[in-house]
């Protein structure tokens, strides 16, 4: 996930205040050691005096609220063509990556999301051979896929080549996914790209993008969705982030109700926890289309810690678990029922 934000505090000299347009509050840039390629300009943006010391996430996607992560140095700043990148050593949550001032992982908690929105869709479906990942630059969801050893090909199109590689040299853990022989790079756009897919392609695509505001707000509409159906099989499956459900019941019936339209096999919202996201946890919205009938609660396909060819356990996901993210709270419950009728 990732958009609009602030990102980090320091107690060290002050150097001027400014107004925080993107959120509307009064943010005062500050001075900061730091490792590795930096863009002081670009970044002071996302550097602020609200709690001298602590990265603060402050966004209008989570108005009157904001996680805290307590910062023992910066370690990478820079600024893509596409937005702003930043690495940091936390007290608690190990290194964390950050994209215009939003968390998109931390060392600690990032198997809770990896793990579940990719083995959510392929433990669903029997032998998934062709997988598509669009975003997830920094390689997590490709370590998962890769543990399925019927995948014979996983093609990944992120827009931003900063990201692969900022993850490569901070977070090899994560990473490591691209090592994987199957995987190729795509770099560019993923509405684009998947607009040139021919229909039928793959087995199961994962949407791992950010929050819909600017560009990513693509990624949450009718015509992509309609692309996403086109470049499955039949009883093909697709995984896409969907937002919190004690944040975005708005932004999370549209797109129920959008997949309802689209998608002729099964429609599902799941869900995990992830601390540091906002609100601490994330949905899913899982989806196939018409042709071999797909039970996502039920998984068919199933892994165990140390199944396929990677060499480091699971450390979130397991069947339990897997029928478990679909059962949901009255409230969500009865907001997202409502749309199929």
């Amino acid at each position: 996930m990732a958009e609009e934000g602030l990102a980090v505090s320091n107690d060290l000299a002050v150097k001027k205040p400014r107004e925080d347009e993107a959120n509307g509050v009064s943010a005062t840039t500050v001075s900061m050691e730091t490792e590795g390629n930096t863009d002081n300009k670009s970044n002071n943006d996302y550097i602020s005096s609200v709690i001298p010391g602590w990265f603060s996430e402050i966004s209008p996607m989570w108005p009157g609220e904001a996680h805290s992560l307590k910062v023992e140095k910066i370690l990478f700043q820079g600024k893509s063509d596409y937005q702003n990148v930043m690495v940091f050593q936390s007290s608690t949550y190990g290194k964390v990556l950050v994209l215009d001032g939003v968390i998109q992982l931390t060392q600690r908690d990032e198997c809770a999301y990896q793990e579940m929105i990719t083995h959510l869709p392929l433990c669903s479906i029997p032998n998934p051979k062709k997988v598509l990942v669009i975003g997830g630059g920094d390689g997590g969801v490709l370590r998962e896929v890769a543990r399925h050893s019927s995948v014979e090909q996983i093609d990944i199109c992120e827009i931003d080549k900063m990201v692969v590689d900022v993850s490569k040299e901070f977070f090899p853990d994560v990473a490591v996914g691209y090592v994987d022989p199957r995987v190729t790079l795509h770099v560019g756009d993923g509405v684009a790209f998947l607009k040139d897919v021919p229909a039928g392609t793959y087995d199961a695509i994962i949407v791992d993008s950010s929050d819909p505001i600017g560009p990513a707000q693509e990624l949450f509409e009718k015509p992509f969705f309609e692309s996403v159906a086109k470049a499955l099989r039949p009883g093909g499956v697709v995984c896409t982030q969907a937002e919190s459900i004690w944040l975005h019941m708005h932004i999370i019936e549209d797109i129920v109700a959008n997949c309802r339209q689209i998608f002729k096999g099964s429609v599902n919202y799941a869900w995990t926890t992830v601390p540091t996201y906002p609100s601490g946890v994330i949905g899913f919205m899982l989806c196939s289309t018409e042709g071999p009938p797909v039970d996502f609660k039920h998984p068919v396909n199933a892994i165990d810690a140390y199944d396929g060819k990677s060499t480091t356990p699971l450390k979130f996901y397991n069947s339990e678990i897997h029928t478990a993210a679909f059962c949901l709270p009255s409230f969500a419950k009865k907001v997202i029922d409502s749309k199929a009728k």
